[in-house]
């Protein structure tokens, strides 16, 4: 090999007439993706390496993050939520929230949406279940007065029990008490 290469790992690469110290890691040889300095000494790179690099990854991340939120915050400037903005700032005023910005009071209406919608599926699964058991059946396969009997063989009834094992998936108790005063 000439005197104006060094090869490092398997790779050759031209000299610049400067002189590298002989323990300095040349930062093409580093399998690091970003350009993180190197150390000096091979015993610090082998144990402060390791903890950069997941630090870098998690920085990659919280960065992509912050910027998925702000596109998802410009794009409520847009958006019209099923709940009103008038219903959602009436609810927002009676337990103390005051916030100005409408991208937040949209965000608060959509997470709110959602909830609604994740229960009234889930209800909804209840409700299926429940009239497709053993004993559901029964009550479906029993003639109704009156017409249009394959309409209503079809049709999902949503009961309080249904709404009830729904909520209590999310820890909110509905059911009545077991005894009035």
């Amino acid at each position: 090999m000439s005197s104006s290469q060094q090869s490092q790992g398997g790779f050759t690469f031209p000299t610049t007439g400067f002189a590298q110290p002989a323990a300095a890691e040349s930062p093409i040889a580093t399998s690091t993706p970003s350009a993180i300095p190197q150390p000096t000494s091979t015993t610090q790179a082998s144990t402060s390496s390791a903890p950069s690099q997941p630090q870098t990854r998690q920085a990659a991340e919280e960065a992509r993050k912050d910027r998925t939120l702000a596109e998802f915050m410009l794009m409520l400037d847009d958006y019209e939520p099923l709940i009103p903005n008038e219903v959602t700032d009436y609810y927002l005023q009676k337990v103390g929230f005051e916030c100005e910005d409408v991208r937040l009071k949209r965000l608060l209406s959509l997470a709110a949406q959602k909830f609604v919608s994740d229960i009234a599926a889930d209800a909804y699964q209840h409700a299926r279940i429940r009239t497709n058991a053993a004993g559901g059946r029964a009550r479906v396969n029993q003639p109704f007065i009156g017409g249009g009997h394959a309409k209503d063989k079809t049709r999902t009834t949503l009961t309080m029990e249904d709404l009830s094992a729904a909520l209590g998936e999310y820890g909110i108790n509905s059911r009545k008490p077991e005894y009035y005063i």
